[in-house]
């Protein structure tokens, strides 16, 4: 009966411990109003740079330069691709593809 109690005042005792809420918790001010308005919320809160980064990639990818294009449309044409490997893209894709515009 004697341990019973003494682990019932230990018990207490932990509980009032743990449980116990300062004074400082009590000013803070996110301990009456928890959530923020959107513009503070923003001051801290940065967006991720990598995904604005890969986005530019694929807006990239789809506005290709002009001689690139050029050169993914000799690479399909093999006459053209190996025009090119004595004399460049440039010249390849001007004699294979220059004269239908």
């Amino acid at each position: 009966m004697r341990t019973l109690i003494i682990l019932t005042l230990l018990a207490v005792l932990v509980m009032v411990a743990t449980c116990y809420e300062s004074r400082e918790s009590m000013e803070s001010h996110e301990y009456f109003n928890p959530f923020i308005n959107r513009r503070r919320a923003n001051g801290f809160i940065q967006a991720d740079r990598r995904l604005e980064a890969i986005s530019q990639e694929r807006i990239r990818e789809r506005n290709k330069a002009p001689h690139e294009r050029q050169r993914e449309i000799c690479e399909d044409y093999y006459p053209c691709e190996l025009y090119a490997f004595r004399h460049g893209y440039a010249a390849a894709y001007r004699h294979y593809f220059g004269r239908r515009r």
